[in-house]
């Protein structure tokens, strides 16, 4: 498997993989596409989006999609990662994250934030992100509706 940066020629298959997130509603699948066409976009500079890619034996399989947090000094937001449902438990985000910061090291960044549910439906989110080191720095009470927090998570690099 490769993780490499976007191309054009992997929007459709990017595409249709986000849209079998499960986790993901109608709403994050339509922002989650957005920023994809915003990355493909000529001058882009605020997203950048690797993906994992199998080749013959499956295509794109991950993704994650990160950038400079505005008006911060070396601040970066990872803004969604995500693996096909078959593919889960396999290493793929374990490999996207690294990947990311390694770039992130490269471009000096110093600090990376994640923003996440606090439902049930987001435990195995939160497991997985726990296990990368990102550590909860914040939590807003009932943030997205009732009942459902919005925990802020970050790692320093």
């Amino acid at each position: 498997m490769e993780i490499r940066t976007l191309e054009r020629k992997d929007r459709e298959p990017l595409v249709a993989l986000i849209r079998r997130i499960e986790t993901f509603s109608q709403e994050e699948q339509d922002c989650a596409i957005e920023l994809v066409d915003t990355a493909l976009t000529a001058g882009n500079r605020d997203y950048s989006i690797l993906v994992a890619d199998r080749g013959q034996e499956g295509g794109i399989v991950g993704y994650a999609c990160y950038g400079p947090t505005p008006m911060t000094e070396n601040a970066f937001d990872l803004y969604w990662i995500a693996s096909s449902p078959e593919v889960r438990g396999q290493g793929i985000g374990a490999q996207l994250i690294s990947s990311m910061e390694g770039d992130l090291r490269r471009r000096k960044a110093r600090l990376i934030r994640v923003e996440t549910s606090a439902t049930e439906a987001y435990g195995p989110t939160r497991g997985f992100y726990a296990s990368m080191k990102y550590g909860e720095e914040a939590r807003l009470r009932d943030f997205y509706k009732q009942g459902d927090d919005l925990i802020i998570l970050t790692k320093r690099l």
